[in-house]
């Protein structure tokens, strides 16, 4: 082989690695660019679940009531397209009275976890609440729909001692509100968790609006 040939041999060969080198960067940049439109696609795609996540937020209103017993009202306001909802329901502790300071130190976890710190518990064993009035298990409500949920005044902690020590529990909690935790739950849909502040007076709380 001539000089010639060798020198165009080389060439080519060296034009032919420069356009491997430059195809190869051309498709590391189209990945990348691909890679970053699929990332904005899907953060534009949660942006908007999210947002309509938040439109569709259970609009729940709950109220006590005296019967000849004392309830909870909870009734499903909308949005009507979310169609039936399941709606669990747990008593908040107040957050001061579940630590007390003076009492630090001589209470167990379970002492203090044994006590619904609050005016109100939902009944033992009646729908379905837990053994300690503090959650009831979740149950279905349609657009519009209600239903209804004993209570009755949370029973006062074993150090409450004393002739007085129901009056001073009672007395604790006189204006204090039923604090609850839901949690609703749709089909095809992430959960929603709401608080709720009910009023002793009937008033009723809404959440969710």
């Amino acid at each position: 082989m001539s000089n010639v040939d060798t020198s165009i041999s080389a060439i080519s060969a060296l034009l032919s690695g420069g356009a491997a080198v430059a195809a190869w960067r051309a498709s590391r940049q189209a990945n990348e660019a691909a890679t970053k439109a699929n990332e904005t696609a899907a953060a534009v795609a949660r942006i908007e679940q999210e947002r309509w996540h938040r439109e569709l937020t259970p609009q729940l209103r709950i109220k006590l009531q005296a019967e000849s017993q004392e309830v909870l009202y909870v009734r499903f306001e909308g949005p009507a397209k979310l169609g039936e909802l399941h709606v669990g329901l747990r008593i908040q502790d107040d957050f001061d009275g579940s630590r007390p300071p003076h009492l630090v130190g001589t209470l167990t976890r379970e002492q203090v976890e044994g006590v619904v710190w609050g005016p109100y518990r939902f009944r033992p064993g009646v729908d379905d609440a837990d053994a300690l009035g503090r959650a009831v298990p979740a149950f279905p409500l349609l657009p519009g729909g209600r239903t209804r949920l004993a209570v009755d005044p949370s029973p006062r902690p074993s150090w409450y001692e004393g002739t007085d020590g129901e009056q001073r529990w009672r007395d604790r909690y006189r204006t204090y509100p039923i604090r609850l935790w839901a949690v609703c739950t749709a089909p095809e849909h992430e959960p929603w968790e709401l608080a709720f502040a009910v009023p002793r007076d009937g008033g009723g709380a809404l959440g969710g609006a």
